[in-house]
């Protein structure tokens, strides 16, 4: 299947968007407000709908499927370094505005706290275009509050919805320093559906990418 295209319009217009990754003072600032509240060797819990699912690269003392109300999982979010370049941006998975998401929380102990989330602050703030929340998140165990990376719609970064073709077209041709595009939103899928999570949409689109004949990644 020939499933090469033309760059889109969003696509156009997203590699002509302002793009400055945050200094390391910046994602410090934002770290120790995110744990101004938080008890020194006090367990955290981590709240994951993307890539955290399939690789935290933190270790964890539990792990739960987890809903968040409020917000629901988009490809909403402009990547041009981890899925993409400047020239060339990629999209990645953000929690925008509306309904809910199901995703797993972490807990993570808080000896390790000092350790992991710095690491973390560098992986998922490298351009500010989340917002770090403590929001509430059902389990079948009991609520807990997480770390939750929500979208920052004020960040340049962020794109509200794309219809199906165009949004396939900027992930098929993206590719970024952790790989293609298109593995990481198959991956997430796939991570998803191992989990027991259902996301009709992101299914739809898996579906479309794999269809395409592309490599895919391990164990697929």
């Amino acid at each position: 299947m020939n499933t090469q295209s033309s760059p889109s319009a969003a696509g156009i217009a997203g590699a002509s968007l302002p793009f400055r990754l945050w200094t390391p003072e910046e994602r410090q600032a934002s770290l120790t407000a995110a744990l101004q509240h938080w008890q020194a060797g006090e367990d955290v819990w981590v709240y994951g709908y993307g890539s955290l699912v399939w690789r935290p690269d933190f270790d964890f003392e539990e792990r739960r499927l987890a809903t968040l109300h409020g917000h629901h999982r988009a490809l909403c979010l402009w990547s041009r370094v981890n899925r993409g370049t400047p020239e060339c941006p990629g999209l990645v998975f953000g929690l925008d505005r509306g309904g809910s998401c199901r995703g797993v929380v972490y807990r993570l102990a808080g000896s390790q706290v000092p350790t992991y989330f710095p690491a973390l602050w560098d992986r998922e703030m490298s351009t500010g275009a989340y917002l770090p929340r403590w929001l509430n998140c059902a389990t079948d165990a009991g609520p807990v509050k997480a770390l939750v990376f929500v979208m920052n719609r004020a960040n340049p970064a962020y794109i509200r919805a794309l219809p199906e073709a165009e949004l396939l077209a900027i992930v098929r041709r993206a590719a970024g320093r952790y790989g293609p595009c298109t593995e990481y939103v198959v991956q997430t899928a796939q991570a998803l559906r191992a989990a027991g999570i259902h996301d009709a949409r992101l299914d739809a689109i898996a579906r479309r990418l794999e269809e395409d004949g592309r490599p895919l990644p391990e164990g697929a």
